[in-house]
Parts: structure tokens; C-alpha cells; sequence
């Protein structure tokens, strides 16, 4: 039976909320003592999130971007709603075009059509519909498609989202444990700004609050700017391991990627996930993920919705410490 409590209190959809991001949004949602609705594909794998909150608190939905009538069943009641749905890779139907565009396209016209009263859509830094990726090239269109149906949309844009689940800082941490020698694509020069997951949770719950400014497009980074050789870096710092970094250009890069993906599918997936790659992924190394000036200057950023960015050091050893040659039991080494 639903606590009486939150059935009187206000309702939120997450769209995508058994993911990585989404969950910690859930989670930002459920402490503001909001009633959530989690609408994802499959509702089955996401009973976990039940936990997080009260009795009744959290209700996990079925609906798909490509069904309009489940959408529009996900945002029944609802006064907010965020579309936290992405994929990384293209497979089968889940194509940046479906998932990014299309979808956001969708989700932003029933949030209209449910008169939702505030709607945010978790993008990334660097969106440009115009871009030659069509990783970026799709989260820059669906942008534009999130605002041509819902203009009072908040977009957030982070940098690259860190936190317990990702696939960022573990990836090193797990590539470091079994290889002797970390490639570092794309020369390891790529600058990034990564963000703590728990920030950008609390930056799209200010912004389904009012918090934030409507129609606006908030940059969210992290206190440190860093190299990809800098992040990998601090992993080897983090789980107390040396290892050599080699940074290998375009070139070499986008042939491994090639390599390793084309083995994932002929292989049918038996092939080693951590040592695969995607050329999607490479791409995004072109380009510095950091927090544009002209954000700075206005205030579109996690201080200027009034969060403290937490730091890379401060986060990841918490989590990282399972790479560590005998997890949490290994004594670290004085300076």
C-alpha cells in the first residue's frame, strides 16, 4: 500500500531512469520527497531503485520512444518530466537518430501535449548539430528538436560523467589490473572537465524545481580540467598501480576501434567488452569536453544553480579501490 504521504506529493517521470545518469537523478528526486515514475524499456530491471525510496515513492513504468501511447501513459499526472535516455553505441534499433532525436523529439511533444510544467533534457558539452560525429551531430539535433517542441526546456550539458557505475575512470581502473602498458587514444591530449554523476542529479532536480532558468543551456563541469593522460593518471594514483601510458595518434586509434568492434560482432559480444572500442568514442577525443567561458561569465553552471562541484580525487578512490592489488585491505604507501 502507498504511503499516504507521497501520494499527495508532486510527481516526476524520468525517462531512462535505470541508467547510469538516470538513477542518481531518481535519487536527487526521491530526497526532495517528489513521488518519481521510472519509464524504461524494461520495468522488471528496475525494481532495484525501489529501495531508494519509501513505500510507493517510486514506480517503474514500461515505455519506448518509438510508442507514442506509452509515453504519453509514462507523463499521466505528471508536473515534470526529464529525458536522461541515451546509448553510446548503436545497436540493432537503438541508433543515435532514434535515440538522441527522434526520441527526444517524442518525449518533449507528450511532455507539451501533457502540459508538464517543467521539462529538461540531459545532453552533453560539445552538442553541435552540425558536427562531422553523428554522436555529436545527434545530441545537437536533439536539442533543437527538445526546444522546437517544448521552448521552455532546460538543457543540461555535462562533461564526462563520473561516478561508482561509470564507464570512464573503471575502464582505466580495469585496464590497468590486467595490461602493463594503457593506450591513451587520440595522443591522451583531449582536455576534459568530468563531473560528479551526484551533481548533475542535483542540477536536473533544480532545474525540474525551477531552479534553474527556463530555455536555457547549462554546461556543467567538474573543478578539474584534465587531459585523458591526466585522468588515467589519477586512476594509477587512485589503485596505487604503475603502469605506462602511450599515447597513439588519430590514426592508430580509429584502427584499433575498428578492430576491436568489428571482433564484438562477429563474435557476437564474446569478445572482451573492456578492450573494445567504438570510433564513436574516438571521435569525442577531438574535442574538449570543458565548460565554455561564455557559461562561466553567465552563470550556467553547477555554481551558478548553487551545487559545489565535487573533485575527481575526492570521488573516485571510494569506488576505485576494488583495482587495487588487494581491494580495500591494501595499506597505501606513504608519500
Amino acid at each position: 500500500m502507498a504511503d499516504a504521504t507521497f501520494e499527495r506529493s508532486r510527481l516526476a517521470t524520468v525517462f531512462g531512469g535505470s541508467g547510469f545518469v538516470g538513477r542518481h537523478i531518481v535519487r536527487a528526486l526521491v530526497r526532495r520527497g517528489w513521488r518519481v515514475r521510472v519509464a524504461v524499456r524494461r520495468p522488471e530491471l528496475a525494481f532495484f531503485l525501489q529501495p531508494i525510496g519509501g513505500v510507493g515513492q517510486i514506480e517503474a513504468v514500461q515505455a519506448n520512444l518509438r510508442y507514442p501511447a506509452s509515453i504519453a501513459a509514462a507523463l499521466e499526472g505528471a508536473e515534470m518530466a526529464v529525458n536522461a535516455t541515451g546509448v553510446k553505441a548503436e545497436t540493432g534499433a537503438q541508433t543515435f537518430r532514434a535515440v538522441h532525436v527522434d526520441g527526444a523529439q517524442a518525449l518533449a511533444r507528450a511532455a507539451r501535449a501533457a502540459d508538464v510544467e517543467t521539462f529538461a533534457l540531459v545532453s552533453g558539452i560539445g552538442a553541435d548539430p552540425n558536427s562531422w560525429s553523428p554522436y555529436v551531430a545527434s545530441k545537437g539535433l536533439g536539442e533543437d528538436a527538445t526546444r522546437a517542441e517544448f521552448p521552455a526546456a532546460t538543457i543540461l550539458r555535462p562533461s564526462v560523467v563520473f561516478g561508482p557505475e561509470d564507464d570512464f575512470f573503471n575502464r582505466f581502473g580495469a585496464l590497468a589490473r590486467f595490461l602493463p602498458v594503457i593506450p591513451l587514444f587520440a595522443g591522451g591530449k583531449a582536455r576534459l572537465q568530468p563531473v560528479y554523476v551526484g551533481d548533475l542529479a542535483q542540477a536536473a532536480a533544480a532545474a525540474l524545481a525551477g531552479e534553474a532558468k527556463p530555455a536555457t543551456v547549462y554546461e556543467l563541469g567538474g573543478p578539474d580540467v584534465m587531459t585523458l593522460r591526466e585522468a588515467a593518471e589519477a586512476v594509477l594514483r587512485a589503485t596505487d598501480r604503475h603502469r605506462l601510458l602511450v599515447g597513439l595518434p588519430f590514426a592508430p586509434s580509429y584502427m584499433i576501434a575498428s578492430t576491436t568492434s568489428f571482433a564484438a560482432k562477429v563474435t557476437l559480444g564474446r569478445f572482451p567488452k573492456l578492450l573494445t572500442t567504438s570510433r564513436d568514442q574516438i571521435d569525442l577525443l577531438a574535442f574538449d569536453a570543458v565548460v565554455s567561458n561564455e557559461a562561466e561569465a553567465e552563470g550556467r553552471t553547477l555554481t551558478g544553480l548553487g551545487i559545489r562541484p565535487q573533485a575527481v580525487d575526492a570521488i573516485i578512490p571510494s569506488y576505485l579501490v576494488r583495482f587495487r592489488k588487494t581491494g580495500q585491505y591494501e595499506t597505501q604507501r606513504s608519500a
